[in-house]
């Protein structure tokens, strides 16, 4: 986004943008269609497959559930869809257990190259890193209809392989950012992240019209060509510093390396000091209050239609407007609360603990309270709808808060930092699942969904307190760069407020 300093640079009818500006608009579309490529299967999958003729038993019956029939039921009416038939009518006999395999083993990959993409970033630079995973995730978009064809296992090995590719893009970006980005427009450039939640959005409209109008296989190939023209885009447009910007004008390189100072290293590769990270508790802050978040995320996103389903007989994905709410609302609230962190640091109104404290505390504190509060009136169709979409909402102020955290302390290693704590987080989709199936399975009942969210609760709760706890915005000394100071933090760069006060 463009910021005063941008004003000063000057502009021709060739050059318009700033080159962070550009920087923008591609991270943004990038995270767009990086879950784009992601979620494309989980909507085709339905046109896919040969429909089962058995009688959906969800063992509701009388002492199934305590929840009578709402009143509110015209209000969030539960209208009957018919799913898309395919174009050419090619539908494949895989049962329920190939099906969640294909949808999970996604995951297999995606798990196991956060870290090593994190580092990778580090070394060799995040543009070459995100831009060849995204690329290389395109063509295997491209492929899925032909794997389809052949075998369930060929889906299978080309979905861990996606895994795989798209697994290094969410930490790469944190080097690219410690080299681009002044630290009072970093809460700003992380909320492009959250532009995967806007491309969730959008691609569920967008998949079911073109599974209804050309076919199953056009959402493969329509969405692998476009994260190819992006990726090409990305190589021409995208460069890993300042310093290697052939177009970069004078002015805003001045401006952009003068504002980072020293604290990133500009082409110099360090060792990770692994002892020094292990035992640091503000990066465990990170990493469990990221564990903690992502948790509650996945678990109401994931698990949000089964209780709807279930407990109140109410099929929230039949309604367009309320299936993307979630995801909308959250990247509209990491937008603007973003920027007025980023506001507090510029005008030194708060030290950058205490606004990255304030803002975790806030973004998963009001999610803690409304899953309490669905404990208690989770048998209302619009209460629970409303605290389901205030508790996502409301978790995109994490870019104000611990999601750039890694920048503040150690932007040297930030890529690594973020990798530990995708890991970690990624784990927790799974355990999340896993938790929901221990308490419900067959037994889908209120009171068993009501330990569910008090886990929930308690989860979004815990991560707060720790980070709260243990969170800090100080540079630390084995960032590699000169340190004054014993304890192994360095002053802050702003003169901003102590954050000792």
């Amino acid at each position: 986004m463009a910021t005063s300093s941008d004003r000063r640079f000057p502009r021709n009818l060739t050059d318009r943008l700033s080159c962070r500006q550009v920087l923008n608009i591609m991270v943004i579309l990038g995270f767009m269609f990086n879950y784009m490529l992601r979620v494309n299967l989980t909507i085709a999958i339905v046109a896919m497959v040969i429909p089962s003729n058995k009688t959906d038993i969800s063992h509701t019956s009388a002492t199934a559930t305590e929840c009578s029939d709402p009143g509110n039921a015209t209000l969030l009416s539960d209208k009957p869809t018919q799913l898309p038939e395919s174009f050419d009518g090619l539908r494949f006999q895989w049962d329920e257990y190939e099906q969640n395999i294909i949808l999970g083993c996604f995951f297999w990959g995606y798990v196991m190259t956060e870290l090593p993409g994190g580092r990778l970033a580090e070394i060799i630079g995040g543009h070459r890193v995100f831009g060849y995973s995204m690329l290389s995730a395109s063509v295997l978009t491209l492929l899925t209809p032909v794997a389809a064809r052949l075998d369930y296992t060929a889906v299978v090995v080309l979905r861990v392989l996606l895994g795989l590719m798209l697994g290094a893009t969410w930490p790469a970006i944190h080097p690219m950012t410690a080299r681009w980005i002044p630290p009072t427009e970093r809460s700003k450039f992380m909320s492009n992240m959250m532009a995967s939640s806007l491309g969730a959005a959008i691609t569920m409209p967008v998949c079911g019209f073109l599974i209804a109008s050309l076919g199953w296989e056009s959402v493969f190939y329509v969405t692998g060509v476009v994260g190819l023209v992006w990726s090409i885009a990305w190589f021409f447009l995208v460069f890993d510093s300042p310093a290697q910007h052939p177009r970069i004008s004078e002015e805003e390189r001045r401006y952009i390396e003068s504002s980072i100072g020293g604290a990133t290293s500009h082409g110099k590769v360090h060792r990770v000091p692994w002892l020094r990270i292990l035992t640091s508790p503000c990066v465990w802050a990170i990493i469990i209050t990221h564990g903690a978040s992502v948790f509650g995320y996945f678990t109401v996103v994931n698990q949000l239609p089964t209780y709807m389903k279930h407990i109140l007989h109410f099929n929230i994905k039949a309604n367009g407007l309320l299936s993307s709410l979630p995801y909308l609302g959250k990247y509209v609230f990491a937008v603007l609360t973003s920027a007025l962190a980023d506001h507090l640091l510029r005008t030194e109104r708060l030290s950058r603990t205490a606004t990255r404290k304030i803002f975790t505390a806030f973004a998963l504190g009001v999610p803690s309270v409304t899953m309490i509060g669905q404990m208690f009136l989770g048998c209302d169709r619009a209460a629970s709808v409303t605290f389901f979409t205030v508790a996502l909402t409301v978790n995109g102020a994490v870019c104000g808060g611990y999601l750039g955290n890694g920048l503040d302390i150690a932007p040297n290693f930030s890529g690594t930092i973020f990798g530990m704590a995708n890991t970690l987080s990624s784990l927790g989709g799974f355990l999340s699942s896993l938790m929901v199936g221990m308490l419900t399975q067959d037994n889908q009942t209120y009171a068993q969904w009501r330990k569910v969210f008090g886990i929930i609760a308690g989860t979004y709760a815990g991560g707060a307190v720790v980070y709260t706890a243990f969170g800090t915005g100080r540079l630390q000394s084995w960032n590699a760069v000169h340190t004054d100071d014993k304890d192994g933090t360095e002053p802050e760069k702003f003169p901003l407020r102590s954050d000792k006060a």
